[in-house]
């Protein structure tokens, strides 16, 4: 029996963005001193999935989860920009190594926000999706 992993399906994720030409940082941006963010880019949140039952065997091989990506750009448009980029990759199924996966859901988000607490100021867009998979 397959039992689902996260890590594949956030890892497929990561893919994704980058082959469509995102910086994508995972669960936050680096803190190392001197560190300046790019105009623009993605960070990636998840959480760690739900193995489901397949059938009424109570076969949990099938697996949902929910993932965040927050577009970060310099200005309204750039994070707009990231956005329609991440929904780009994501418009198709993900590849994951023995796994069948559905296209992600878009599940939305709240409206882009400024956060004036950084230097220089930057937009922010959190866009969240649902992925779902079975085994191959």
């Amino acid at each position: 029996m397959a039992v689902p992993a996260v890590l594949p399906h956030l890892d497929a994720v990561q893919a994704a963005l980058a082959g469509v030409g995102l910086t994508v940082y995972l669960g936050g941006t680096p803190t190392a001193a001197g560190w300046s963010p790019p105009d623009k880019y993605a960070v990636l949140y998840a959480d760690s999935g739900t193995a489901v039952r397949e059938s009424l065997g109570d076969r949990r091989t099938a697996f949902a989860a929910l993932v965040q990506v927050t577009c970060v750009g310099a200005s309204m448009e750039r994070a707009l920009w990231v956005a329609d980029r991440v929904r780009l990759a994501l418009s198709v199924p993900l590849t994951v190594a023995d796994r069948a996966s559905w296209r992600p859901e878009e599940l939305g988000g709240p409206p882009a926000q400024r956060d004036d607490d950084v230097t220089p100021p930057l937009w922010f867009l959190p866009v969240q999706y649902r992925l779902q998979s079975i085994p191959a």
